[in-house]
């Protein structure tokens, strides 16, 4: 009865329109006091020592990574190879949506950031070669729930961290379900849109999105290729996306400018913040 009038009291604030985050305090501060020791100090050092953990690095930088390859042009680089393997077979477009926000959440770990990544260069593409605004929409929300499943997944990094479990054992059990779920929603993308009007294939378009976008392939590659060799830790791996992807925007593609740092660092700042907070006064009650 005690743990349902706190779940009922934390659902009346939400209801009420206050703050999650002191929503959900309010409620860890009931659970506190209703089954720890009662004292306020113990609440805040549990908050410290929940959020005192190395591994909680990898989370920004994933977040960080993210941001320079959709600001950057590694993104686009990578989505435009996949489009031309994929624009000329039926359905094409809408299964390069898919395979392109599965490839992406193999390198950000997050789902916002992925249909947002995806959405900015394909979703003006599906509109305009005849796919409607709902299938498009419906595409890349389902394509983007990908980076929950595809390691590196900053949920599944959450959930090692809650649970004490191995993150790369995590990261591995997640692949069998991510290309799982990765060919379901190709096939239900070719099945629903056989007879839409198909791109023209070119070998020439292809070997220029290949030589251009070489180092965008490659990202995958040395993140998930160093984690699952044994070489880096996830927070190490995402440490190095960071270095590569900086490396590749600044000297090879040159497309970003310092105001666009700034403001990759600026949004990163905002995602991160408005995720810790929760996890600190979620982790505390663990």
């Amino acid at each position: 009865m005690i743990a349902l009038a706190i779940l009922i009291a934390v659902l009346a604030l939400i209801a009420l329109r206050v703050n999650l985050v002191w929503a959900l305090m309010a409620g860890a501060l009931m659970v506190q006091f209703t089954y720890g020791a009662g004292e306020l100090s113990y609440f805040s050092q549990d908050i410290w020592a929940a959020m005192d953990r190395q591994v909680l690095l990898a989370i920004p930088l994933f977040v960080l990574v993210g941001q320079i390859m959709s600001r950057g042009s590694i993104a686009a680089r990578l989505i435009r190879v996949i489009v031309a393997l994929t624009g000329h077979l039926p359905g094409g477009l809408a299964m390069a949506t898919i395979l392109s926000c599965a490839a992406f959440s193999a390198i950000s770990g997050s789902s916002i950031i992925t249909m947002l990544a995806v959405g900015s260069v394909l979703y003006p593409a599906l509109t305009d070669n005849g796919y409607s605004r709902r299938f498009a929409i419906g595409a890349l929300c389902a394509g983007g729930t990908l980076g929950i499943v595809i390691p590196p997944s900053v949920p599944m990094i959450l959930y090692g961290i809650m649970t004490e479990t191995s993150i790369v054992s995590l990261f591995r059990a997640g692949i069998g379900p991510g290309i799982l779920l990765t060919i379901a929603f190709t096939l239900y993308a070719v099945i629903a849109n056989w007879n839409r009007p198909r791109l023209t294939f070119s070998w020439s378009e292809l070997g220029t999105a290949i030589k251009e976008g070489v180092l965008a392939i490659l990202m995958p590659v040395i993140l998930l290729g160093g984690i699952y060799s044994g070489h880096f830790s996830p927070t190490e791996a995402a440490a190095v996306a960071i270095g590569y992807a900086l490396l590749v925007e600044a000297l090879v593609y040159r497309e970003m400018k310092i105001a666009d740092y700034i403001g990759t660092i600026s949004q990163s700042g905002i995602l991160v913040g408005t995720l810790f907070p929760l996890l600190a006064v979620a982790m505390s009650i663990n």
